[in-house]
């Protein structure tokens, strides 16, 4: 899955330009050559091989995360809107229509978890531009926002996310969500996020929540996050 790619297939959901949602794995069900139903919510493959993050998360870390927890949400979310409304929709769509429930949890968790791997790369970088410029504007540097994030994501009660994101004014904040819990049921875009369920970081740090965190900042696919910002405030 291309970063771009995932880009412009979450977030111009319902702007006449769903098509591209295929690229960021939901696809509408189709029948195949040989007469078999596909799936309506494919998962995207990983940005980059499961080594790739070395040693920041290994090989193992990721097999599991992505092979086993992401991957179960989008078989638990088929399974559930199997032959209903929702199986026509985006999956951006359904997370933000969906009630709190079976269906919202898991596509929400589909849609985080493949937002979330799109915001990594083996090696980082720092902001630059308009992002940049933001970050300096609401949080006064990179440090104070990756200060400001980190405390939001080690402090976090329980499972959940960390989340940077923008509102319709471009105006950034930082959000602790619990659970499947995602900017876009708060009406805000999400500029980047950093998984803090255990299954995110057990295997390489045991309950070490801040180790992986401080790790995770060498690993930011500033580019995307860039990306995501130009976007948030294309579609305001």
């Amino acid at each position: 899955m291309q970063r771009r790619d995932f880009l412009v297939g979450s977030a111009v959901a319902g702007t006449g330009l769903a098509s591209a949602l295929k690229a960021a794995g939901v696809e509408a069900q189709t029948v195949s050559g040989k007469g078999e139903m596909q799936m309506a919510f494919v998962q995207p493959p990983l940005p980059y091989p499961m080594d790739a993050l070395k040693p920041f998360l290994s090989e193992e870390q990721i097999a599991f995360h992505y092979g086993k927890h992401h991957a179960a949400y989008f078989k638990n979310l088929n399974a559930l809107t199997e032959g209903k409304p929702e199986s026509a929709m985006s999956l951006r769509d359904v997370v933000i229509a969906a009630p709190a429930g079976p269906v919202f949890n898991n596509a929400a968790q589909a849609w985080n978890h493949s937002f979330y791997w799109a915001c990594l790369k083996p090696q980082g970088g720092s902001p630059s531009g308009t992002l940049a410029a933001a970050i300096e504007r609401d949080f006064g540097g990179l440090a104070k926002l990756r200060a400001t994030m980190s405390e939001a994501a080690v402090k976090l009660f329980g499972s959940g996310w960390a989340w940077l994101a923008a509102d319709k004014d471009g105006k950034l904040q930082v959000l602790a969500l619990g659970n499947a819990d995602t900017p876009l049921k708060h009406g805000l875009e999400p500029i980047l996020t950093i998984d803090v369920w255990e299954h995110a970081y057990y295997i390489d740090y045991r309950n070490d929540r801040a180790k992986y965190v401080e790790g995770f900042w060498g690993h930011v696919d500033w580019d995307f996050a860039a990306q995501c910002f130009a976007q948030s405030k294309a579609t305001a």
